[in-house]
């Protein structure tokens, strides 16, 4: 992946994985991600009533690697801005933020590092911080709800959990619209 993939939520429920954001700006629209080590951010214009999540890997990594998406400025500074296109006005929005668990003890200590970077980022972004899940050892699964500001969250129990995009299931029925 060279960019962070923007998905516009046209639907009712949109995934999202790591490298990845979308916005929507709809009553019925649903953002989710599931979370270990790495960190999604919701933000939000309370008053336009658009918001979007993201879902980054590392705060930081080498600027050889094309994938930037996945390190924590630059995924903030995308979603940031598509917000912005879509009539987010910068010094209304709001923020949540999920994950950084420690997913294997003593292993690395990156969801503590993207914990405290996206904490940082938004206080020297002047951006507020309305909630935050941040740390622990259990993977989470997060669901935004964009233009209502609203997220939730479920842990989830499985501790080996890896962070990728589900695969649809198959099945031999057939479905007509």
């Amino acid at each position: 992946m060279t960019a962070m993939l923007q998905k516009r939520s046209g639907g009712i429920r949109t995934y999202i994985a790591q490298g990845e954001y979308a916005i929507a700006g709809v009553e019925e629209a649903v953002i989710s991600t599931i979370l270990g080590s790495c960190v999604a951010t919701c933000l939000w214009d309370p008053v336009a009533k658009i918001g979007g999540m993201n879902h980054f890997l590392l705060p930081e990594g080498p600027s050889s690697r094309s994938d930037v998406s996945s390190f924590g400025a630059n995924a903030m500074e995308l979603l940031i801005n598509a917000l912005i296109r879509a009539g987010a006005v910068r010094e209304r929005l709001r923020a949540k933020v999920f994950g950084g668990a420690e997913m294997y003890k003593g292993l690395t200590n990156a969801g503590n590092q993207n914990g405290l970077f996206v904490l940082s980022y938004l206080k020297r972004e002047n951006i507020p911080c309305d909630g935050k899940s941040l740390g622990g050892g259990q993977a989470r699964r997060v669901e935004f709800f964009p233009a209502q500001g609203k997220a939730r969250q479920k842990l989830v129990e499985d501790p080996h959990l890896i962070e990728r995009r589900p695969v649809p299931e198959t099945t031999s029925d057939l479905e007509l619209f």
